[in-house]
Formats: C-alpha cells, structure tokens, sequence
C-alpha cells in the first residue's frame, strides 16, 4: 500500500456507499473532499460527531467540500444509521479495509482490557486536485468539525 504524504495525491479509490451509489476519487475532481473514518455505526462518539458533520453541511458545501464518513460496517446498517441521524451526505462502507489500509487507520486499540483491531478515529482533507492537504489522527470529537471546516476555508 502506498504511504499517503500531505501535500502528494491521495491514489484513486472506489468505494460502495449509501443510497446506491459507488464512489470513486478521481470522478470528485473539482471538490475538496473530507473523509472521516468512525468507528461503528450508532455509538455515541460516532453518531456526535455524524450530526456535527451533518449541522455543518452547508458550511462545507459553500466551500465545494464533499463528506463521506467510512467504516467497516455493512450497507444495511450504513443506511439506517444515515436515515436514523438524517445525514445529508453519505458513508462507504470499507467492510474489506480497504480505504482503512490505504489511509491507515486500522491499529490495535484496547476495549475493557482487551487487544482489538479497530478504526482510530480519523479525518482527512483533499483538495479539488486530490492533494491530501491535512490529517488528523486519534482525534476527540468536541469541536473537530470547525477544526477542519477551518482547514477547507483556508485552501482557497
């Protein structure tokens, strides 16, 4: 897999997302892109920080800037976790790891004491010419959404 560096393309992907659609990189040319990766559908970190992305998406969309949140959930629960939040964009579902391993965000994380692989929480900004322009890895939900809301107004 290719090491993704800020400021390089980010490899073109495809990927199955909600509402029947397949998303491919290369055909967003033109849009900023943020991807963030969660967890699982329907926790609590994950669904606060769907509904900020989701009360902010017209802030992004000024700004010509797509969301697409990613985990290793199915379709079906990405459906009705979507329909449930009223998300306005939609989630791939990355059930093979794949997106997980291009971007790298599957580590070992404890859960009660326990080793398990998992998602680390995590976002990632690309520019309209498929640049990677930022990152943030490991991050808290409180407030992330205006941190990168920030960093896209900041690319003009």
């Amino acid at each position: 897999m290719p090491e993704l560096i800020i400021g390089k393309a980010v490899p073109d992907f495809e990927a199955v997302a909600t509402g029947d659609k397949t998303i491919k990189l290369s055909a967003l040319a033109g849009k900023n892109v943020i991807i963030y990766f969660y967890p699982k559908d329907s926790t609590p970190g994950c669904t606060r920080e769907g509904q900020d992305f989701r009360d902010n998406h017209n802030k992004f969309k000024r700004q010509k800037c797509l969301i697409f949140g990613v985990s290793r959930d199915s379709i079906k629960s990405h459906e009705n976790f979507k329909a449930k939040q009223a998300f306005t964009f939609d989630l791939l579902s990355d059930k093979e790891e794949t997106l997980c391993e291009l971007f790298d965000v599957i580590k070992m994380k404890n859960m009660y004491g326990k080793k398990v692989r998992g998602i680390v929480r995590s976002t990632f900004l690309i520019d309209a010419n498929g640049i990677l322009r930022h990152e943030w890895r490991g991050l808290k939900v409180p407030g992330h959404v205006d941190e990168v809301l920030e960093a896209v107004k900041s690319l003009k």
